[in-house]
């Protein structure tokens, strides 16, 4: 086991899934620690909505296991995107990419997702972030309701452990500003680089479809929808976007 920042790190060839492995320490651990698990290879990772999270070589799977505050878990959601999207962003130096992010916990590059975020809770009021980053390799679109892309593709030269360092150190610096500046900063630094902000979608919720115009999200993380006179809260679903 080593430490990176004040995270306890262990690093394997192969899990089937690192938020498992990460839920095990939390159970076999001692109260108040955080780890952070990674895989060289994942073989039954998954994401959001019970779908396959592809463990192609070379890309980066992590899960984070810490004490969560569960009345602010919405915050967590929209750190594990916003994290990567700075990371992504100071990296974009010389590098013309269109980087946005899509609720709840997307990062797309150039419309095209480079992560998988699963967010989990484990026992003694763990909460467990499960994030998977194209970083060489991108799934093939027949197994994805979304078109994909990956780092390497779009001229970024990082490799999954540069990449597991960055998102550590970056994790930890936007816990200090929620916890000095409160919650409603994270949150809108995420609308901030919101996809579809204040422009009209579409929301898979599986048995129906909601059509309406992104106006924000509320203090709970729910998308809210206007419609007309009316204005409707979704706390899960597929965003779908005009020029899908």
């Amino acid at each position: 086991m080593q430490k990176i920042e004040n995270w306890q790190w262990l690093e394997f060839d192969e899990l089937p899934s690192t938020n498992d492995k990460a839920k095990e320490l939390v159970e076999q651990g001692d109260n108040g620690e955080q780890w952070v698990v990674t895989a060289e290879r994942q073989t039954a990772g998954r994401g959001r909505l019970g779908r396959k999270w592809q463990g192609l070589e070379g890309n980066l799977f992590m899960s984070l296991a810490m004490p969560a505050d569960w009345a602010s878990l919405n915050i967590y959601v929209f750190m594990s995107s916003l994290t990567l999207f700075n990371i992504i962003k100071r990296l974009n130096n010389n590098i013309n990419v269109k980087l946005e992010l899509k609720w709840p916990n997307d990062v797309l590059l150039n419309g095209a997702k480079i992560s998988g975020i699963l967010l989990e809770k484990a026992a003694r009021d763990y909460l467990i972030v499960g994030v998977g980053v194209n970083v060489k390799a991108s799934p093939a679109p027949e197994d994805t309701p979304y078109p994909t892309t990956n780092l390497a593709a779009c001229g970024f030269d990082i490799d999954r452990l540069e990449l597991l360092r960055y998102y550590l150190a970056e994790w930890n610096h936007n816990l200090t500003i929620w916890r000095e500046q409160g919650a409603a900063v994270i949150k809108n630094m995420w609308l901030q680089n919101a996809k579809g902000l204040n422009e009209e979608i579409a929301v898979n919720l599986g048995k129906r479809i909601e059509k309406g115009v992104f106006v924000g999200v509320d203090d709970n993380g729910a998308l809210l929808l206007k419609q007309g006179d009316k204005e409707i809260k979704i706390m899960a679903g597929d965003i779908w976007f005009n020029e899908d």
